[in-house]
């Protein structure tokens, strides 16, 4: 009987190690999506999950875990096991949420950057009925009426309105924050004339600009939108050094074996470079980016360091 136990306890064993060196992948990959199902970063994810499912020959299986500003499921990817098998797809609002919430985890040292996926700007809109057709235009109106302008975001300390902060800061003029619960409605209210201008999505308010219902003055990016190549840039339009970009990458848990980073971001890589995902991301108002996993943790405490000093500078506080 002793024997027999001793064999078993063996066997048992044998068949764990087998299955922990088997190479990676070997099951089901996760992405968690911070963000409910049918946004811009719910897209991004599923689009990644499909070009690394395709390469890996695993599924990649998207879970949107959405809640307080994108930190639930930021924390849930961070805190996960750091075995190649859980990536986290972050949006520009990550590097926002640690100078607005008390966060449960390290933003910086308790992840592992692996690319940034996309990368795009907001669009500057206002109310065809003004008389405004650019982005100086804005400015000298706001000049001529000091907080008699108004704007609208999509939340309160949202990534939207410390791209307006830091414009209103850096164009040295005042307006009027109104929050909403979320873009549509701020869109609907700039739309109505309730408010005068309104920093948006490509995705969300490029159709409205094509139906007339929204004027577009200006991008946020340094450079022009190819998309948009008529629409010039805030910089452009005299507040020099404005920049501001909207970007969306993968992460993993601090730990993450360096093979399964590289890995990955080969994959991810080589897709973006492919036709047809710079089809599905001009859809949604982005342009590829890629890159090694350090460019990405550059731009990740970059973009930290940039929101808490517009964060402090504007007063800005969670809801």
């Amino acid at each position: 009987m002793k024997r027999l136990f001793l064999i078993v306890i063996l066997l048992v064993g044998t068949s764990g190690t087998t299955w922990a060196q088997q190479p990676w992948p070997a099951k089901p990959i996760r992405f968690v999506a911070p963000f409910a199902p049918g946004g811009g970063t719910d897209f991004i994810a599923r689009v990644a999950a499909q070009k690394l499912n395709e390469a890996l020959k695993v599924p990649v299986i998207v879970e949107n875990r959405p809640g307080a500003g994108g930190t639930l499921g930021a924390e849930i990817g961070a805190k996960a096991a750091p075995d190649g098998y859980t990536f986290t797809v972050i949006a520009g609002s990550y590097s926002v949420n640690p100078s607005i919430y008390k966060l449960a985890f390290d933003p910086v040292n308790d992840i592992a950057p692996v690319i940034q996926f996309s990368q795009g700007p907001l669009l500057v809109v206002v109310h065809p009925s003004l008389p405004i057709k650019s982005m100086k235009d804005l400015i000298a109106l706001a000049k001529s009426k000091p907080g008699g302008l108004s704007y609208a975001s999509s939340g309160q300390g949202s990534i939207v309105q410390l791209a307006t902060e830091l414009f209103l800061h850096m164009a040295a003029i005042k307006a009027v924050h109104i929050p909403y619960k979320g873009t549509g409605p701020a869109i609907t209210d700039t739309m109505a004339g309730n408010t005068q201008f309104l920093f948006g999505s490509i995705a969300a308010v490029m159709p409205i600009v094509k139906q007339g219902r929204l004027r577009g003055i200006a991008v946020t990016t340094a450079k022009r939108l190819p998309a948009l190549p008529d629409i010039p840039t805030i910089a452009e339009s005299g507040v020099k050094g404005y920049d501001v970009v909207l970007w969306h990458g993968l992460i993993g848990p601090k730990g993450l074996p360096r093979p399964t980073v590289d890995r990955v971001n080969g994959e991810l890589n080589k897709a973006l470079k492919a036709k047809d995902m710079e089809e599905k991301l001009a859809t949604d108002g982005v342009t590829a980016a890629g890159g090694t996993p350090e460019q990405f943790a550059a731009i990740i405490k970059r973009d930290i360091e940039t929101w808490r000093k517009v964060v402090q500078m504007a007063g800005v506080k969670a809801e």
